[in-house]
């Protein structure tokens, strides 16, 4: 239990930090005279496997800022995220399973 506390530390400061980058960047979108969104949806593939880590990966991405959950397959292996700013899926499905899912399995181990 002590070590999960500990593992938790460093994903909420990440998580803050995820956030605070997110609202700066809608903020600055939404005062620049020219929309400069690039929206779509993603695909992800999940490592992660319990109903719990879904939930909170599907939690924390529809907190942050531009970013939302839409739905997970029914064998659960794929999540839908709608963005504001997809330039790249490629890049925006590796920020996902890098970012958030990688420190959901490391704060559930």
């Amino acid at each position: 239990m002590i070590k999960k506390i500990f593992r938790l530390i460093p994903f909420t400061l990440f998580y803050i930090k995820e956030i605070i980058i997110a609202n700066i960047r809608v903020a600055i979108a939404i005062v620049s005279p020219k929309l400069n969104f690039n929206p779509g949806v993603v695909a992800v593939p999940l490592s992660i496997e319990s109903d719990l880590e879904i939930l909170a990966l599907a939690n924390l991405i529809t907190m942050t800022p531009g970013t939302l959950s839409l739905d997970v397959s029914t064998d659960r292996k794929v999540i839908y995220i709608h963005s504001l700013y997809v330039d790249d899926a490629k890049k925006t499905r590796e920020d996902i399973i890098d970012g958030l899912e990688a420190r959901i399995l490391e704060v559930s181990k």
